[in-house]
């Protein structure tokens, strides 16, 4: 992790020396919200951001953080941004949802299952989904990760999708692909929740399974609630840097320039942190917990499935356009 951070530190002394330091006389200071722990991934690469960001501008912005979710959930964000109480957020693409629907295309299950795909697609689709959340008006400073995804459970193997028949799933509130997800499987009501709903149903076993990265597992508590994990990747998780536009376009040309171009550094340093740390995770994962690995039978069982999700899912939840866009990338 010091490496990495390291190497972030370099990238953002290059940019320190393309252009000269501005003065200002008062300090600008953003808010920025995050459902991650201080000391989390995330954590230690928004506090060097944190640092760029001050050194850049000679201390005429400062990126204040919200950690473990103390500005409430994405959604709860999402909103503040909107009225002007928060001015940016680390979101995943549930939030980033909340602003431009279609973003999710990129987390339609079974479609993207390694990073060079989900690149491809992501940077080839970028400018559209940048200028959509520019309309609503935000700006992405930097594209994320959130992990490969993975089926976790407690107390029994979740082989193929029959598995899950009658077991007590969930959905992040707002996600409209899980839910159709379990409607194609059949015989589940998932439950909705909230992410900081998750660690109590887990702990109360009103939930024993759930579809997640095995970096947010574990940073966020829920694999110390379970045992099994299916070693096949259901999905990528995606996120982003997201800022009010207003907030933004009202910094100073340079200080404005330093947030940009320090944000896709930091979003760069997060994708090769994150993924790294994902793999680790997903290591010790298996390591403790019973790990089943599908056999080519239950994989076409899978694939089954999330082929009537995705057919389901377009046009009437997602644009037919991005939605075919995002199946034609993938191939």
């Amino acid at each position: 992790m010091f490496r990495r951070c390291l190497a972030f530190l370099l990238v953002v002394g290059a940019l320190f020396a393309a252009s000269p330091r501005p003065a200002h006389a008062d300090t600008v200071t953003l808010n920025v919200g995050t459902l991650a722990p201080a000391e989390s991934p995330w954590g230690k690469v928004f506090k060097v951001w944190k640092k760029a960001v001050n050194l850049r501008t000679s201390g005429a912005v400062d990126l204040n953080f919200f950690w473990n979710g103390q500005q409430g959930d994405e959604g709860a964000m999402i909103g503040k941004m909107r009225t002007g109480q928060l001015d940016g957020a680390a979101v995943t693409a549930f939030g980033l949802s909340m602003v431009y629907k279609d973003v999710l295309v990129l987390q339609l299950p079974g479609l993207f299952r390694d990073w060079a795909k989900l690149d491809s697609a992501r940077n080839a689709m970028r400018p559209r989904l940048d200028a959509e959340f520019e309309k609503q008006g935000f700006k992405v400073l930097g594209w994320g990760d959130a992990g490969m995804a993975h089926i976790m459970s407690k107390g029994f193997d979740v082989k193929t999708p029959e598995d899950l028949k009658h077991k007590s799933t969930c959905f992040i509130q707002g996600d409209p692909v899980e839910p159709m997800f379990y409607s194609v499987v059949g015989d589940i009501t998932p439950r909705q929740c909230a992410f900081a709903e998750i660690l109590p149903n887990l702990t109360a076993n009103t939930i024993n399974v759930v579809n997640t990265s095995s970096i947010a597992a574990e940073q966020l508590q829920w694999a110390s609630r379970l045992d099994h994990v299916n070693t096949s990747v259901t999905g990528i998780a995606i996120g982003a840097l997201l800022f009010a536009s207003p907030k933004i376009n009202a910094l100073p040309a340079d200080a404005q320039t330093a947030v940009m171009e320090s944000g896709r550094a930091a979003g760069e340093a997060l994708t090769g942190n994150i993924r790294a740390e994902d793999a680790a995770a997903f290591a010790r994962l298996k390591a403790r917990m019973v790990a089943y690995d599908p056999t080519p039978t239950d994989m076409a069982a899978w694939e089954k499935v999330f082929a009537e999700t995705r057919a389901r899912l377009r046009g009437a939840t997602f644009n037919a356009q991005a939605f075919d866009e995002a199946i034609r990338l993938a191939q």
